[in-house]
């Protein structure tokens, strides 16, 4: 593999196109209209653009994506996260077209993608399941069948959904049939499919995912957890590696059974068994991303590995160079996940320019991101702008850099989740390790930032008021002219 096009945008994109460089592998970059003057393009050796901005006419046609790979002799296709990352039907492609797409196989994309089939796979395996229904719900009348085995609450969900769409809590009877209506009528538009199916709903659980890697040739390694609780609207804003409320034990039983979901369906490549956690930490299978998290970043800190080289190795059909025993966990990392949202009012996205835009640097600090300071934020695709993430020897050090760096980062133009990790960061819950996918709708109001803000602004007043007290109680020297500017004003 000689060289490799990145069917993605932004930070992904550029994240990927460095690692293949570093292997010695040309990069080709797709673009859509909007994206054209973006870091990725310019960073990538070759790039071509596949229509306008809308994805749905550039970053979704896999058509054009493979027809930009002929053009430019890539041999594999890399689709990082999102987009046409988890699509069978592209992957199937991909193979078609005589290229190597890096990632599983379509067989594994397709079984995993559909939550009911993945619980049949893993159920295979005597994986722990949430109790509820194990094929897509008939009928009103089969869900007030489940209900009496389970009990309320449960939750809806739909088959192939994703992003907290197509899920509903219901709490009661009177509400069963309004909330699977709901939920299949948003499953069917999200995803062209309204199957859906219910399970008990755990109500404070935590999100707890295990990174996994396996060859083509049966073998097969576990990386150790993510902790992926702080959540808004399903969707992950801080995640950290290791978890802190797991035990070696139980780490150990669930990076079995990951691999357990894996064997099921053949899988190969990176991929990451979620699972719910709950308060005497017994833990079950949710579902299985058959691609790169926007998270690895933590496992990769935490073990030293980078899971783009070995995606890369392992689509070249090559063997893990590695068992289980091999593999440590190396200190604590914690990632923050930088979106161009206002944390203050519902975290809705935002838009406008970056008119300044300044990463933080040090030791230990890594920022994955996709633009440039005086860029535009764009409408048509998700609002993340970067991850920031601090390593550490000890989950307290990554924690206190983290708040460093956050401190460190300049972004103005736009209202970011920066003020909001900060927050998070210093709550006891957090501090403590006692928390779970409740965290913000239990601890977090715009009050919040607003009380944190007026304290930042007291203590600068205050610090601006003792250094001109203190200035002004020194003498001054009268400031003598300087040579060097006399010189070039006669000049």
């Amino acid at each position: 593999m000689k060289k490799i096009l990145v069917a993605n945008r932004g930070e992904i994109a550029l994240r990927i196109m460095r690692s293949a460089k570093e292997m010695g592998i040309a990069t080709v970059a797709v673009y859509s209209e909007a994206d054209r003057e973006m870091p990725f393009v310019q960073y990538a050796d070759e790039a071509v653009c596949i229509g306008p901005a809308p994805s749905n006419q550039s970053y979704l046609v896999a058509d054009k994506i493979i027809a930009a790979a002929k053009q430019t002799g890539a041999d594999g296709i890399h689709p990082g996260y999102g987009f046409l990352s988890e699509n069978a039907a592209f992957s199937q492609l991909v193979q078609d077209a005589g290229l190597t797409f890096i990632g599983p196989s379509p067989s594994s994309i397709e079984t995993m993608g559909s939550k009911l089939a993945a619980k049949q796979a893993a159920q295979q395996f005597g994986v722990p399941m949430v109790p509820g229904t194990e094929t897509p719900l008939r009928d009103l009348a089969e869900a007030r069948e489940v209900v009496k085995r389970t009990g309320f609450p449960i939750l809806i969900k739909a088959s192939a959904g994703g992003g907290g769409k197509g899920m509903r809590v219901v709490n009661q009877e009177s509400e069963l049939e309004e909330q699977i209506g709901l939920a299949k009528s948003e499953a069917k538009n999200a995803f062209g499919d309204d199957s859906v199916f219910i399970e008990k709903y755990v109500g404070s659980p935590r999100h707890i995912e295990i990174q996994l890697l396996g060859d083509k040739h049966g073998n097969y390694v576990y990386l150790f957890e993510r902790e992926c609780s702080i959540q808004r609207r399903h969707q992950k804003l801080i995640e950290e590696a290791p978890s802190s409320c797991l035990t070696p034990a139980i780490r150990e039983a669930m990076g079995k059974c990951a691999v357990d979901v894996a064997r099921a369906c053949d899988y190969y490549g990176a991929g990451t068994v979620e699972f719910l956690v709950d308060e005497q930490l017994n833990f079950y299978f949710l579902e299985m991303n058959t691609r790169l998290q926007v998270e690895h970043p933590v496992t990769e800190m935490i073990t030293g590995l980078d899971l783009v080289k070995e995606q890369i190795h392992i689509a070249r059909g090559e063997k893990l160079s590695f068992t289980q025993a091999d593999l440590t966990i190396n200190g604590h990392a914690i990632e923050l996940r930088i979106c161009a949202e206002d944390p203050a009012n519902n975290f809705l996205p935002d838009t406008g320019r970056l008119e300044t835009y300044i990463r933080p640097q040090g030791n230990n600090v890594r920022v994955d991101d996709g633009y440039e300071q005086g860029m535009d934020i764009p409408i048509y695709y998700d609002p993340m702008i970067s991850k920031l993430i601090a390593w550490g020897q000890t989950r307290e050090e990554a924690r206190e850099r983290l708040i460093r760096a956050i401190n460190e980062y300049r972004v103005k133009g736009i209202r970011t989740t920066l003020p909001f990790g900060k927050w998070a960061l210093q709550q006891p819950a957090f501090i403590n390790g006692q928390f779970d996918t409740n965290f913000i709708g239990t601890y977090f109001t715009p009050q919040s930032l607003r009380a944190e803000n007026t304290e930042a602004a007291k203590a600068a007043a205050v610090l601006a008021v003792q250094l001109w007290q203190k200035s002004a109680a020194v003498q001054q020297p009268i400031p003598q002219p300087s040579n060097w500017k006399l010189r070039r004003s006669l000049r």
